[in-house]
């Protein structure tokens, strides 16, 4: 089991700045990749960016790239995501999530373990 502790929504103006941090604990020798992911009311679930966990390789949403950045700390378990420009419709909750174990990492349903989730608004 891996788990997942998120930190660092809240509320901010359009044009503001948000830094997440999602701290993994217990087997995390078995962290593959981690991602953030978001759901906004009546929407499904999507991935925002993930990051593999040796190599250090990202994948960003088309909507967030060039404004959000994701990084990983191995030696505290930890990955980040960096929200700079932020609009209205970033406004969701964000999860955080583990896969274990080597696959394909670009969806939900890719991902083993998950944080609560932390809220995030924009305020326009």
């Amino acid at each position: 089991q891996v788990q997942l502790v998120e930190s660092g929504g809240g509320l901010v103006q359009t044009g503001g700045s948000l830094r997440l941090s999602c701290a993994a604990s217990g087997r995390t020798f078995t962290i593959y990749a981690m991602g953030w992911f978001r759901q906004a009311p009546g929407k499904e679930r999507e991935s925002v960016a993930t990051i593999t966990w040796s190599a250090g390789s990202t994948r960003y949403a088309d909507s967030v790239k060039g404004r959000f950045t994701i990084s990983r700390d191995n030696a505290k378990n930890t990955v980040y995501l960096q929200m700079n420009s932020l609009k209205p419709e970033d406004t969701a909750v964000y999860y955080c999530a583990v896969r274990a174990g080597p696959g394909r990492t670009s969806l939900p349903i890719h991902y083993d373990y998950w944080g609560q989730g932390t809220q995030v608004t924009v305020s326009s």
